[in-house]
């Protein structure tokens, strides 16, 4: 276990935002976690981070941030369809999903290049290109951080939805995920309808191959994909997607349509319509502009970015601005992904 004292959180952040922990505290197994448990009561306020991908500190964090460094892949299960792989909620997300590929596993190709870690893939229940990591998640299993009791908690038991879990609502804070389960398909079915992995793979095989994509062409569509869209957060500070894609009712969205008829969409099996934040924070000019040293991406509107020295407070003020603009010209609200501390 590594215990610091007025930590730097500037690595454990990928806005590249240079604040500070009063104790910054990782454990390398459940163990180490349970024996820390009774010191946690004089350490608060608690926070457990993950790849700091889907946050942006405010200020300084007065408090003990925790930081799990529990790792390994392992199977654990599966019949003759499916294989279950358990692995540390320290595993890098996106080394995860390597790994399935190599092993000729379908069910989280989809979601490749999508950067955090492992335990964080369960509590926010990523998601990109038609796919979330509720649909292959078997088991989470997490450690309370009152009692140091473990429990593990079905598929059903986590409450999904559209980047929600019960980890995000119910049981905020209250447990800290150790290791998480995949159900991957020994046959894999690839979704290869959304967001342009189809016209991506006829560049790569041609039209006439497109028969013969594999788990390991659809990851590599979609690297390529991001890549040309999403900035690295190595080289400009970003969380990624920081506004999630609105949910209208369909009256709503069909009033939409009259207006712009070209308006991208996507139907929900309840009724209402999904609609990309992207495309309305394009719509509304957004696109390549600044606020300061805080920019919308110039080439996704659904990512700000850092452009070097950018506050907490110059983010903020970005983000509010663009939700007022949304607002204002579509009657929609739009609200921010990354979660604010």
């Amino acid at each position: 276990m590594k215990h610091y004292t007025d930590y730097s959180l500037l690595r454990h952040n990928t806005f590249g935002m240079d604040v500070r922990a009063s104790h910054f505290i990782e454990y390398s197994s459940e163990e180490e976690l349970q024996q820390l448990i009774p010191q946690l009561s004089s350490l608060q306020p608690l926070l457990h981070i993950g790849g700091g991908s889907n946050l942006l500190f405010r200020a300084d964090f007065e408090g003990t941030v925790l930081h799990s460094a529990i790792r390994g892949i392992t199977a654990v299960g599966g019949d003759t369809d499916t294989v279950l792989l358990r692995a540390g909620a320290a595993e890098v997300w996106d080394d995860f999903v390597a790994y399935t590929v190599r092993e000729g596993l379908g069910g989280a190709e989809n979601l490749s290049l999508i950067p955090g870690e492992v335990g964080a893939s369960a509590v926010q229940n990523i998601g990109a290109y038609g796919a979330e990591a509720k649909d292959i998640i078997d088991s989470v299993e997490a450690i309370s951080l009152r009692t140091g009791e473990k429990r593990t908690f079905g598929n059903a038991d986590c409450r999904y939805a559209y980047r929600q879990s019960i980890f995000k609502q119910e049981l905020k804070g209250q447990y800290a995920i150790t290791h998480v389960t995949y159900r991957l398909s020994r046959r894999p079915r690839l979704n290869t309808s959304y967001g342009g992995i189809r016209d991506q793979l006829v560049k790569m095989l041609g039209a006439d191959r497109l028969g013969q994509a594999t788990v390991a062409t659809v990851r590599q569509a979609i690297i390529d994909i991001r890549r040309e869209k999403l900035p690295d957060p190595a080289t400009l500070g970003n969380a990624g997607s920081f506004f999630m894609n609105p949910v209208v009712p369909r009256s709503q969205f069909l009033a939409l349509q009259q207006q712009y008829p070209d308006v991208p969409h996507y139907e929900l099996d309840d009724g209402r319509v999904k609609v990309p934040a992207g495309w309305l924070i394009d719509q509304c000019g957004w696109k390549g502009r600044n606020l300061g040293s805080a920019a919308v991406h110039s080439r996704q509107a659904l990512v700000l970015v850092n452009l070097g020295g950018a506050t907490p407070a110059d983010i903020l003020r970005l983000s509010d601005a663009v939700c007022q603009s949304v607002k204002q010209k579509f009657g929609i609200d739009i609200r921010p992904e990354v979660n604010f501390i």
